[in-house]
C-alpha cells in the first residue's frame, strides 16, 4: 500500500482513541472545559451509562460566535500559544485534542453564549455545521449522543451500563474533590445522584469530603498543610485507624489536576510505614501546589500522570509532611483541647518496674545499653487533683484479665491494651535513640560482589554519598560490577547483596531509598516486642498511670508497631445508652 496522507475524520478517529477510552473519558474532559471556563456551577445529565446521552452545562465564560466552530477543530486551543506556555500549563485541558476527537465518534452538539447572544454547532461524522442561534444563558453546554456510533469495534469494549456509569460518578466525585468551590450536580436517566453546594470555607470543604468519601473517614481525618520554597502540600489524611482493604481511597490533585503518580503515591506510603497494619492501606484527599514549570503536565495521553523536574525532592517534601502530621496520632495528639499545664507540671519522674531488661550481645546489646536510661516513665498519683480536667487517657482505675488497663477520663472509660501501648512507646524511645547515634557502619571481613546491569552499576557510582549516609561503602569494580565493603552494624547479619539490590531499584524508580532504615527499624521493633511488658504482668496503679502518661507524650501511640490499636474508649452517652439510662 503507497504512502498517503490520512483523511482528517480517520485521524480524529485515532486521536480518539487515547483521549475518548470510554463514557467516563467523555466526561472527564468536558467537565475539565468547564472549569477551565471558570464555571462557578457545574450540571452534568447521564443517560444510559453515557452510551445514548452526555451533557454537561456550565457557567462559564462561553465562546464567541467566531469561535465556536473552531473549537471543534484539532488542536484549537485559548489555553496556550507557544512552547513557554506549554512548560508552565496552568489550564486542565491545553492540546485542544478533546472535542474534536469526542465529535469524530459520537454526534455532538455545542451551544455556548457570553451573555448577549447564543449560538449552537453541531459535529456529525466530522461534518461541522454553520454557527445557528439558540437560546441559552451565559456559559456553555455541550450535548454528546450515540457514543461510538459509527465506530462499533470500540462500542463492543463498553461494559453494562452501571459498569460505565460507575466510572463516570468516580470522575466526578474526583473532579468535586478537586475543585470545593465549584458546585456540581449530576442526573443519571433523569435522577439525582448527586448535589453538591459550592464549597466557600474550612467546614463546607469537609462536609464535600463528607459527602464524597464518607463520614467515616471526614470523622477520622486530620487536616495537614505544609509549605516550602517551591512547593506547598494541604489536604486530609485519614488517621491510621482508618484503613482500608485497597489503595481505592488515595486522592491526588497537582496544580488542581486529579492524577495517580507513583513518586507521591510511594512517599505517602512511607510516611504510614510504622502505623498501619500489614495489607492496610492509607486514605487521604491531598492537593499538592508547586511552580507550573516544575511540573511536566504533558506526559500522558490522557493527562492522568505528571512529571516532576525533581521527583526526590518532592519525594522528600511530600513524606516528611504526612509523617509529621502523623507523629500527633497519640492520646490528645489532635485534640484541640490541651492537657492542662497544671498536670503535666506534677507529673514525677523515676524508675519503674517497666525499663528495658538486658538484651542480646553484640551491636543489639550496644543499642539496648545506650536506650536503659531512656525506658523511666512517670508515675503520678491514681486520683485527679480537686477542680482540675482530666488529661486525655484519665486514669487507671483497674487491669482487667492481666491484658487490659481500664481508666476513667472525662468522656467515659478507656481500655488500653498494655503490651501494645508500651511497645510503641519502647519502639519510638529505640528509634530516637537509634537516629541520634546515627548509624554505625560494620567493615566486612570479606567484601561482597555484586553483579548487576550497567544502568545499575551507573546509579550506584552516582549515589556513593547516599549510599555512606545509609551506613554503606559500596565501590564500582567495573562496568557491571559493585563491591560491598561495609555495612550498618545492625544489619551485619543480614542479606548485605540483596539490600544493595534493593536500594539501587528504589534509586531507580523514585530517587530515594529508605531500605537501611527500614530494615533497622524492623530490628527495633522486634526489639520493643521482646521487651515490652506481657500479658498476665500484674501492674500497680501507679505504673498503670506512668503508661497512660507516656502515651500521651508518645508519638503514634494510637497504634502499636503492628499497626493495631493500643487504646480504644467508651462514652458515658454510650454507656448510659447501653443502659437504658434515662429511658
Amino acid at each position: 500500500m503507497p504512502i498517503r496522507q490520512l483523511p482528517g475524520h480517520l485521524i480524529n478517529q485515532i486521536a480518539a482513541g487515547e483521549v475518548v477510552e470510554r463514557p467516563a473519558s467523555v466526561v472527564k474532559e468536558l467537565v475539565e472545559n468547564s472549569l477551565d471556563a471558570g464555571a462557578r456551577a457545574i450540571s452534568i445529565d447521564i443517560l444510559a451509562g453515557g452510551q445514548k446521552l452526555i451533557r454537561v452545562r456550565d457557567d462559564g465564560a462561553g465562546i464567541p460566535r467566531d469561535e465556536i466552530s473552531l473549537a471543534l477543530s484539532r488542536h484549537a486551543t485559548s489555553k496556550i500559544g507557544s512552547l513557554e506556555d506549554l512548560e508552565a500549563v496552568v489550564s486542565l485541558g491545553f492540546r485542544g485534542e478533546a472535542l474534536p476527537s469526542i465529535a469524530s465518534v459520537a454526534r455532538l452538539t455545542l451551544t455556548s453564549s457570553q451573555g448577549d447572544a447564543a449560538w449552537q454547532v453541531e459535529a456529525n461524522n466530522g461534518v461541522v455545521s454553520d454557527p445557528a442561534p439558540a437560546a441559552h444563558p451565559p456559559g456553555s453546554t455541550v450535548e454528546v449522543h450515540d457514543l461510538f456510533y459509527n465506530t462499533p469495534a470500540r462500542k463492543k469494549f463498553l461494559r453494562t451500563e452501571r459498569t460505565e456509569y460507575g466510572h463516570i460518578e468516580k470522575w466526578i466525585r474526583r473532579l468535586a474533590l478537586a475543585r470545593p468551590d465549584v458546585a456540581f450536580s449530576i442526573t443519571h436517566n433523569r435522577r439525582t445522584v448527586l448535589s453538591l453546594k459550592a464549597a466557600v470555607d474550612d467546614e463546607q470543604r469537609l462536609q464535600r469530603i463528607s459527602s464524597i468519601c464518607g463520614e467515616a473517614f471526614a470523622s477520622q481525618a486530620v487536616f495537614i498543610r505544609r509549605e516550602s520554597d517551591s512547593m506547598a502540600l494541604s489536604g486530609w489524611v485519614g488517621l491510621p485507624t482508618f484503613n482500608r482493604s485497597q489503595a481505592d481511597m488515595q486522592f491526588w490533585f497537582v496544580n488542581g489536576r486529579s492524577i495517580g503518580d507513583k513518586t507521591l503515591s510511594h512517599a505517602a506510603r512511607l510516611a504510614y510505614r510504622d502505623v498501619l497494619f500489614h495489607g492496610r492501606f492509607p486514605a487521604y484527599v491531598l492537593y499538592m501546589s508547586m511552580d507550573p514549570q516544575l511540573v511536566d503536565a504533558n506526559a500522558h495521553p490522557a493527562k492522568h500522570e505528571v512529571r516532576f523536574r525533581d521527583g526526590r525532592s518532592v519525594h522528600g517534601f511530600v513524606s516528611q509532611a504526612i509523617e509529621h502530621v502523623l507523629r500527633d496520632t497519640r492520646p490528645g495528639g489532635h485534640d484541640i483541647t490541651p492537657v492542662p499545664a497544671s498536670i503535666v507540671g506534677s507529673r514525677i519522674y523515676q524508675q519503674s518496674a517497666m525499663s528495658l531488661p538486658a538484651g542480646p550481645s553484640g551491636a543489639v546489646s550496644e543499642t539496648l545499653a545506650a536506650y536503659q536510661a531512656l525506658t523511666s516513665v512517670p508515675v503520678t498519683d491514681a486520683r485527679l487533683p480537686e477542680s482540675a480536667t482530666s488529661p486525655p487517657m484519665g486514669f487507671a482505675i483497674a487491669q482487667l484479665s492481666g491484658v487490659y488497663i481500664l481508666a476513667e477520663n472525662a468522656g467515659g472509660l478507656v481500655v488500653v491494651d498494655m503490651h501494645a501501648a508500651h511497645e510503641r512507646i519502647v519502639y519510638e524511645k529505640l528509634k530516637d535513640a537509634f537516629d541520634n547515634r546515627k548509624v554505625v557502619r560494620q567493615p566486612l571481613l570479606v567484601p561482597t560482589s555484586v553483579s548487576v546491569s550497567e544502568a545499575e552499576a551507573n546509579v550506584a557510582e552516582e549515589s556513593v554519598a547516599l549510599f555512606q549516609r545509609l551506613g554503606l561503602v559500596v565501590d564500582r569494580q567495573g562496568p557491571t560490577s559493585l563491591v560491598i565493603r561495609e555495612v550498618p552494624a545492625l544489619v551485619k547479619q543480614g542479606d548485605a547483596e540483596s539490600l544493595v539490590r534493593d536500594i539501587v531499584s528504589d534509586l531507580q524508580e523514585s530517587g530515594t531509598s529508605n531500605r537501611v532504615e527500614d530494615t533497622c527499624h524492623d530490628i527495633l521493633a522486634t526489639m520493643a516486642c521482646h521487651h515490652s511488658i506481657r500479658a498476665n504482668r500484674a501492674m500497680t496503679i501507679p505504673e498503670m498511670n506512668a503508661l497512660l502518661r507516656e502515651m500521651e507524650s508518645t508519638e503514634r501511640a494510637d497504634q502499636c508497631n503492628h499497626g493495631r490499636p493500643t487504646w480504644t474508649s467508651i462514652s458515658l452517652a454510650d454507656l448510659d445508652r447501653l443502659f437504658l439510662r434515662g429511658q
